[in-house]
């Protein structure tokens, strides 16, 4: 989702040869496959197929595999995007090769040490030469961290062109009415991250949550494989009244997002998407890398707790829909800013 308003720009450009590498971390159909074909990416040029490992396999297998492709491609710019494995792996490839790193959505802080994301990001944004970042505070940040100005580019968020640039295929295809709550107030979940699923009584309390919101209104809930393997390790049997799907793509997800009364999420791109589209947003954590999303948009953090996520759904449901944030320069124009200071070092647009 963060490559692909890139790739448009950059497909545009006679001056610019763009090679794309897909590490293979997001391996499974639903979740990657899809998301290159709804978004319009090219096939790429590179696919390492690392698939699922611990944090130090993974973080090697790339390592070990895009070495050579460096080696053979110098490039002039290594871009990396967000704040996974391949994220850091690739960054320091680069940056042990002498090829310039660029870093799209840097800056970004949860100073929440027991993320891996957040030792993701603080390396990886250590390791740049530009750092490309979606919201102001990560220009802060990356000041308090010493990191020199003229390194730092203010361009906006660019899971904001996908959206912008998808949104219109995705009320195409009616994905509410293709789930069956079409006409009717409903609620979108998804949760992945090891915090919430990982010990079962949190997953259990949860899951208790999200059927008691259910017997309010329908809960879609898209079950990322990690998740699922949690759920039938924990023995859980959920409800009817929460429906558990299969991945989805990019477009329907987006389609039912738009429509939805509440989301109940833990990922930080459904933060962004939330606020954009004014639509009210649960994140179940303690902190996030996004805080303009709760200052300026339509987040609310909840701890992963029974009673206090089922009465967050409550009193979003009751305070309704509104307009979208209009956070600053979250406008669908972020890849055009990126590629101006990539080829024509022009600082904005």
């Amino acid at each position: 989702m963060k490559l692909a308003p890139l790739a448009r720009v950059l497909a545009t450009r006679s001056d610019a040869e763009h090679v794309i590498v897909h590490t293979g971390q997001h391996y499974d159909t639903g979740m990657s496959e899809s998301f290159f074909q709804d978004l319009g990416i090219p096939e790429p040029d590179h696919n390492l197929g690392v698939g699922s490992a611990s944090h130090a396999q993974q973080t090697a297998g790339i390592m070990q595999r895009i070495e050579p492709i460096l080696v053979a491609a110098r490039p002039d710019v290594m871009l990396v995007y967000g704040d996974v494995n391949s994220t850091v792996a690739a960054a320091l490839v680069a940056a042990k090769l002498g090829i310039k790193v660029a870093h799209v959505e840097a800056g970004l802080r949860s100073r929440d040490w027991t993320m891996p994301e957040e030792i993701n990001r603080v390396v990886t944004d250590r390791l740049s030469d530009l750092l490309f970042t979606p919201s102001r505070d990560g220009n802060d940040n990356l000041g308090a961290e010493g990191v020199p100005p003229e390194r730092v580019h203010f361009v906006g968020n660019i899971m904001i062109d996908s959206l912008v640039h998808a949104l219109p295929a995705a009320r195409a295809r009616g994905p509410a009415k293709r789930f069956a709550v079409g006409g009717t107030r409903y609620a979108v979940v998804t949760l992945h991250r090891p915090s919430n699923v990982d010990d079962p009584d949190v997953l259990r309390g949860l899951v208790g949550a999200l059927e008691a919101i259910g017997r309010e209104l329908p809960v879609i809930f898209p079950v990322h494989p990690r998740t699922r393997a949690r759920i039938g390790a924990a023995d859980l049997h959920p409800a009817s009244q929460l429906r558990l799907l299969e991945p989805i793509g990019y477009l329907d997800m987006l389609g039912l997002v738009e429509g939805a009364a509440l989301v109940i999420t833990d990922s930080g791109g459904l933060q962004e998407e939330t606020s954009f589209l004014g639509v009210p947003c649960i994140t179940v954590r303690p902190n996030t890398e996004r805080p303009v999303t709760c200052t300026h948009g339509t987040n609310r953090l909840v701890a992963p707790n029974q009673g206090a996520l089922v009465e967050a759904a409550e009193g979003a449901l009751k305070s309704g829909r509104r307009q979208s944030a209009g956070i600053e320069r979250w406008d669908g124009r972020t890849a055009e800013r990126i590629v101006g200071v990539l080829l024509d070092g022009e600082e904005y647009r």
